[in-house]
């Protein structure tokens, strides 16, 4: 079996951090299984999803930062 595209197995350091259950929920159910996924939304974007609020985007934000990305800008 053939597997393509590394989308599909992010690697470590672009995982989603431990944020606590509700929030990894509401990021998976709306398509963001990564770093890079969450990157593309701003932080009014992801404190609209039900389970996701100011500390996950915080942990969020710092995940980010350290793997040299950040959220999009709000606007």
């Amino acid at each position: 079996m053939v597997h393509s595209g590394l989308a599909a197995h992010p690697t470590a350091d672009h995982l989603l951090p431990p944020i606590g259950g509700p929030a990894t929920r509401a990021l998976v159910s709306a398509g963001m299984t990564d770093l890079d996924t969450v990157a593309r939304h701003s932080q009014a974007e992801l404190l609209a999803l039900h389970g996701v609020g100011p500390k996950a985007v915080r942990i969020l934000t710092e995940a980010l930062a350290a793997s040299g990305q950040s959220l999009r800008a709000d606007g």
